[in-house]
């Protein structure tokens, strides 16, 4: 329990920001093409970092890559992809930066919804883990996602990067069973 007196998922207890984020965010459904995108991106950024990482840099991120638009980054040229590596308020790796623009224009050209995409792979709700032992890294539906926007292209989209792409836009809910947050999947 919190000193506020809250049960939360204990990752969450590291930082303001870790508890801000997990209390009005993480495990919410998300749904919108553009929204969604911005979190495909992040969670490919964030591969090898810490979150807390990511997350103090999300404002620069949101800055740096127009909002987060498909329709804006997927015509992002080479100028801003030597911005975007001089940008020092974002996580300057040249082969994430080139993942996320060929990813908007995948999302751009995929002829349906990235959200129905996403959200087509979300599994039937589950009861919340005992534990945070209990919380997989991959399920058979996140190596079924990350195999499938490989398939369509996309890059920086693994089993484990899928599933934390799930449990943040609350396609799945991995809150733990005493947790004070109430979502509701869809």
């Amino acid at each position: 329990m919190s000193a506020d007196g809250y049960v939360r998922c204990g990752w969450s207890e590291g930082s303001q920001l870790y508890r801000d984020y997990h209390d009005q965010e993480w495990g919410r459904p998300l749904h919108g093409d553009d929204a969604l995108f911005e979190r495909v991106c992040l969670e490919a950024f964030q591969s090898g970092l810490a979150w807390i990482t990511i997350l103090r840099k999300r404002p620069a991120f949101r800055a740096a890559f127009a909002g987060f638009s498909i329709e804006r980054v997927a015509a992002f040229g080479d100028e801003d992809v030597a911005r975007l590596m001089a940008d020092a308020g974002i996580v300057r790796n040249r082969a994430k930066i080139d993942a996320s623009i060929h990813n908007a224009r995948v999302a751009r050209d995929l002829g349906k919804s990235l959200d129905e995409l996403l959200w087509s792979f979300a599994p039937a709700a589950k009861p919340r883990p005992r534990t945070l032992a209990d919380v997989p890294a991959v399920t058979p539906e996140s190596t079924a996602l990350a195999k499938e926007l490989k398939r369509l292209g996309f890059k920086f989209v693994g089993p484990t990067t899928a599933y934390a792409l799930m449990q943040a836009t609350g396609m799945v809910d991995d809150h733990i069973a005493d947790c004070w947050v109430n979502v509701s999947t869809r």
